[in-house]
């Protein structure tokens, strides 16, 4: 499943390989799998710090069943240049890679491909700031037609730990806790299979997700 080509596999080849536990399968098809400790502690704690601190976050207004709504977080959307795609009715544009948030991307992919599991040469991420437990995001797919056929999405998890919601076409529903620091995989056909959701809770502190996935450019 994974898309690449030689320079690719050179770059990476220079990051090194995680010590981490072993992955999680919460789900073997699709596959849902979560590695609770891909950042340590430490590094996690500083990442945290650093993109709430130099990200230009921002919360636009967005389209949900012909009505305006602000949404209930922060945002930035990065990525190659050239990278737009419509949520929502909603026109995002890509800003150019954080320096850090790239390494984090090409780490991703990197743990992924050493863990011989499916991944993308993601091209872009979208970060989303929840400054407390009241702040949210609704039920919904990663499916938009720019993400193309069975698209595969990675979430990176830091800050305050929370459940990402899960439910199926049956609105049978679970939870995943994703820990400060925890990598959680959406292989392909998990968008089509369920929706999720980060529900309101009684919960603390800042979380900062970073989800990576790629913008197909022949639907871009």
């Amino acid at each position: 499943m994974s898309q690449q080509g030689p320079a690719d596999k050179a770059r990476r080849a220079t990051i090194p390989a995680e010590s981490a536990t072993p992955w999680q399968v919460i789900h073997p098809a699709p596959l849902l799998a979560l590695q609770p400790d891909f950042l340590t502690a430490a590094e996690a704690d500083s990442v945290l710090h650093r993109l709430d601190q130099e990200i230009d976050w921002h919360s636009p207004t967005i389209q949900i069943y012909g009505r305006q709504h602000k949404i209930p977080r922060a945002q930035c959307w990065m990525g190659d240049d050239g990278l737009a795609y419509r949520y929502s009715g909603h026109s995002m544009y890509a800003t150019p890679w954080h320096p850090g948030v790239e390494a984090l991307r090409d780490r991703v992919i990197h743990a992924l491909d050493h863990a011989n599991l499916p991944f993308s040469r993601f091209n872009s991420v979208l970060l989303n700031r929840y400054r407390g437990g009241e702040e949210r995001m609704g039920w919904h797919s990663d499916d938009e037609v720019e993400l193309g056929h069975a698209p595969i999405v990675a979430a990176l998890s830091l800050g305050s730990e929370r459940p990402l919601r899960f439910r199926d076409r049956q609105r049978q529903a679970f939870n995943v806790w994703l820990p400060h620091g925890s990598l959680l995989l959406m292989g392909p056909g998990a968008q089509s299979c369920w929706q999720h959701a980060l529900a309101p809770r009684k919960i603390a502190g800042t979380r900062i997700s970073l989800t990576f996935r790629r913008i197909v450019s022949d639907a871009a």
